[in-house]
């Protein structure tokens, strides 16, 4: 599994589904550097069962990320139109109407593989035939984007652990107080806690009071 953080994100252009219905044919990633932090996660499939649970969260908190200057951007490997059925299906059908942010669609699966979480690879069988070797789908992973495209930030879970949207806003926090503040967050932090200085200094005094 590739270690990502503290690399350029890879950048797409790609199909994607925004504002809970509208159909875009480039969306990419680009749009927000300079401007947004951007949380950007993978899941595995349109109308399955942990996925919804996990986009109606973020959706639920989407406030919480405008506050922190924050785009929230899914992806998976199903279809535009997909995305776009699952948009305009009744919660209590199994869909997720009501989402706003965008669904991306990596229906040809290079944007799971550039973010190394796809699911298989394609190789040589003993006959000397190309095959697919695995589900195809993205694994959960999550990747915490800078203002100048640089994650800072990734999980990866396997496909029945969902995530937690708190820890992601922890995460969000933590950054943009080292950011704010050139203090780095010890375990366990939460916003309103102290930070802690780069220096043996630092630590001890942040230690001695704790």
């Amino acid at each position: 599994m590739a270690v990502l953080t503290g690399k350029k994100a890879p950048l797409f252009e790609a199909e994607a589904v925004i504002n809970g219905g509208e159909m875009v044919e480039k969306f990419t990633l680009e749009q927000y550097i300079g401007k947004k932090y951007v949380v950007f996660f993978f899941y595995p499939l349109d109308f399955t069962f942990v996925c919804p649970t996990e986009i109606l969260a973020f959706q639920e908190q989407i406030e919480e990320f405008e506050k922190r200057n924050v785009a929230v951007v899914a992806c998976s490997t199903d279809s535009k139109y997909s995305h776009w059925a699952w948009l305009n299906t009744e919660k209590k059908d199994g869909g997720i109407k009501g989402v706003k942010f965008p669904l991306v669609s990596d229906l040809t699966k290079t944007i799971s593989k550039n973010y190394d979480v796809l699911d298989g690879d394609f190789d040589y069988n003993e006959d000397g035939e190309l095959e697919f070797d695995g589900t195809g789908v993205a694994y959960r992973g999550l990747f915490l984007i800078d203002k100048q495209g640089v994650v800072r930030h990734q999980v990866v879970n396997d496909m029945p652990l969902g995530r937690s949207v708190k820890e992601t806003l922890r995460m969000i926090d933590a950054w943009q107080f080292y950011e704010e503040n050139g203090e780095v967050c010890p375990a366990d932090w939460h916003r309103g806690d102290e930070g802690m200085q780069e220096s043996h200094e630092g630590v001890a005094n942040y230690l001695s009071n704790h």
